[in-house]
């Protein structure tokens, strides 16, 4: 029977973020629960849960050969200590190389692929090195989560895995109590648009920029915000000078990073996210089950959050000017025709994103064990 669980990540901060409920709930159900992961400023926030925690040194960013064998035995050291039942991996290099620590030691692993990041959908050198790595490791995972049809597919079509080990969720869940409709009153009746995401090329930042600077013009009285972490340890990451430029310019505020963002979002009117491709949008999610109407980029990891027309307007992947006319047509929107956006948008969450049912997911395939 499974009891002893290690859940491994790439940061601290994003097993909190995106996984704290799951650790709650395996708490309360009775599993011992160890997190392993680089330390941040969460650290204190796990442990705080009833979590145990061990740090382990990863290069995110980094393609050394050394340092990635390393990673592997630091892995198997921390594993061969708490001789846990099951390990669940999240993020590449845990993904490969923490699948690799668990195969040696004979314990059951699963692997939970967060999307594609940077180094995957690149066709690069080290794009075609990851996806020998991937193929290699997953054969001795025990399962493999995909939190979108198109990631799934694309290991599949890789020929990276097998399809009978894979195993679809919605995500990784969205607390829909938490993330609630409030009511807030705007003073200056300005319309609020606000992208929430790291600062990065890939995000669709310079395109929201852009139709930021198409839609000022028309509509000096509306206020394009943008919400997250600068400066990031990231070959596409916008630079604090480039932001400060663009602010200077008048055609965007930028607010920095924020352990509150469900303030943020219950400021604004619409939530913008023109991202090129994710695993399945958190800001959107929150967002939407605040009932907040969304713009977005019809591609994996976005389009899954947003049904076109009714909770929300999708427009074209790196295209500007389809992205002012989508936030164009949203400004023009009735309250009333927003309002129902928003409805649809929380109804949706409830019924197919509520971390619940992610949670019952995993119970479900872990008990199958």
């Amino acid at each position: 029977m499974i009891k002893k669980v290690i859940f491994v990540g790439n940061t601290s901060w994003s097993m909190i973020k995106f996984r704290n409920g799951l650790l709650k709930r395996f708490i309360e159900l009775g599993f011992e629960v160890t997190v392993v992961s680089p330390s941040d400023n969460y650290n204190q926030e796990i442990l705080s849960l009833g979590c145990n925690y061990q740090k382990i040194m990863i290069d995110n960013k980094g393609s050394n050969p050394l340092k990635d064998v390393k990673l592997i035995l630091d892995l198997q050291k921390i594993y061969a200590h708490i001789k846990p039942d099951l390990i669940i991996h999240y993020t590449i290099k845990p993904n490969i190389y923490g699948t690799l620590a668990a195969r040696l030691l004979n314990i059951k692993s699963f692997a939970v692929v967060t999307g594609l990041g940077f180094t995957f959908i690149n066709d690069t050198f080290v794009s075609k090195i990851a996806k020998l790595l991937y193929k290699f490791s997953f054969q001795f995972s025990n399962k493999i989560f995909f939190i979108n049809e198109d990631d799934r597919k694309e290991f599949i079509n890789g020929k990276l895995i097998t399809s009978n080990k894979t195993f679809l969720i919605p995500g990784e869940g969205i607390n829909t109590e938490f993330f609630s409709p409030e009511i807030s009153v705007n003073s200056n009746e300005e319309f609020r648009f606000l992208l929430i995401a790291r600062m990065l090329l890939d995000k669709g930042v310079v395109e929201y920029i852009e139709a930021a600077k198409v839609l000022k013009t028309k509509y000096p009285s509306a206020e394009f915000g943008l919400l997250g972490y600068l400066d990031v340890e990231n070959p596409k990451a916008i630079s604090k000078e480039q932001m400060t430029s663009w602010v200077d310019d008048g055609f965007v505020k930028f607010y920095g990073s924020t352990d509150n963002v469900k303030s943020f979002i219950s400021k604004s009117d619409c939530i913008v996210l023109p991202s090129y491709r994710e695993g399945i949008s958190m800001t959107l999610m929150e967002s939407a089950s605040m009932e907040k109407p969304i713009v977005t980029t019809n591609v994996p990891g976005c389009r899954d959050v947003v049904d076109d027309g009714i909770n929300g307007l999708l427009c074209e992947v790196k295209n500007a000017q389809d992205l002012a006319d989508k936030m164009e047509k949203m400004l023009n929107l009735s309250d009333a025709e927003r309002n129902t956006m928003g409805e649809a948008g929380r109804k949706k969450m409830i019924n197919e994103f509520d971390e619940k049912i992610v949670i019952d997911m995993y119970l479900k395939v872990i008990q199958s064990l």
